[in-house]
C-alpha cells in the first residue's frame, strides 16, 4: 500500500492506494506524483452528493497535455464507494491517463458490471484516510459554467501539490 498527501488550497487529504489490486492504475498515478504534474493544478468539477474531480486543468480552464490511457483496472479495484479515489475518464473504458475523482457518495452505478463498454466502470484505486471534511468542503462550493464546461468551482480550489509519504 502507497500513502499520498493531496495538499490542496482547503486542506490536506491523505490516501492509501491500492497497489496490490490496481497495479498499473497506481503506478501511473505516482507517476504523475513523482513528475510533480498535478502541482498547481485545480479541481475542476464539483458535485456535491456525487464526487469533486481534478488532475487535468491548471487555473483558467487550461487543460493539460497527459501520457498514453492505461487500461481500466475496475473489476480488480475497490468499488466507488463514499472516500474511495477513482479514475476519471471518458465514454472508452480505457481512456484514463492523469484525471482522477473522489466519491462524496456510494456511488454503486461506476462500479465494473461487465466486459462491455457500458458495464466497464471507473477504477477506484484507493481511499481518504484522513481529511474526508477537505473533501466534503470541496464538493459544497459554488459551481458555474466556464469554458464548456458545468460543475467548475466559482472560486478555483488549487491542488498545490501531491507528495508520496
Amino acid at each position: 500500500m502507497a500513502l499520498v498527501k493531496l495538499h490542496t488550497s482547503l486542506g490536506s487529504i491523505l490516501i492509501e492506494l491500492d497497489e496490490k489490486a490496481t497495479p498499473e492504475t497506481t503506478q501511473n498515478f505516482l507517476q504523475y506524483v513523482k513528475e510533480g504534474f498535478y502541482n498547481g493544478t485545480i479541481f475542476h468539477r464539483t458535485i456535491e452528493g456525487f464526487m469533486i474531480q481534478g488532475g487535468g486543468f491548471e487555473a483558467g480552464m487550461k487543460q493539460k497535455v497527459t501520457k498514453k490511457p492505461i487500461q481500466n483496472e475496475a473489476k480488480t479495484g475497490l468499488k466507488n464507494e463514499l472516500g474511495t479515489i477513482a479514475m476519471a475518464r471518458t465514454n472508452d473504458p480505457h481512456s484514463a491517463s492523469s484525471q482522477f475523482f473522489i466519491n462524496v457518495a456510494n456511488n454503486t452505478f461506476l462500479n465494473f458490471k461487465e466486459e462491455t463498454q457500458e458495464g466497464f466502470g471507473y477504477c477506484a484505486f484507493g481511499k481518504v484516510l484522513e481529511g474526508m471534511e477537505v473533501v466534503l468542503k470541496i464538493s459544497q462550493v459554488r459551481t458555474t459554467k466556464q469554458a464548456g464546461h458545468s460543475d467548475v468551482p466559482a472560486e478555483e480550489i488549487y491542488l498545490l501539490g501531491i507528495e508520496q509519504l
